[in-house]
């Protein structure tokens, strides 16, 4: 896929990587201090999608 790409599309794509690599960083850094099991839940929750988003942006880059 990566070969269909424009530069331009390719940067874009690594923003978008690091930016959501570093939103799963926080998120996993603040789960443990998180005491409220709706919150935790929903952090949990983002955790889940924030992997499943950087494995789909990864797939294209290759």
């Amino acid at each position: 896929m990566a070969n269909r790409l424009g530069v331009h599309e390719m940067l874009e794509l690594h923003e978008l990587l690091t930016f959501k690599t570093n939103c799963l960083t926080k998120s996993q850094t603040m789960l443990p201090l998180v005491s409220d099991a709706g919150l935790k839940e929903i952090i949990q929750e983002d955790i889940r999608g924030g992997i499943e988003d950087i494995q789909q942006i990864r797939a294209l880059l290759v």
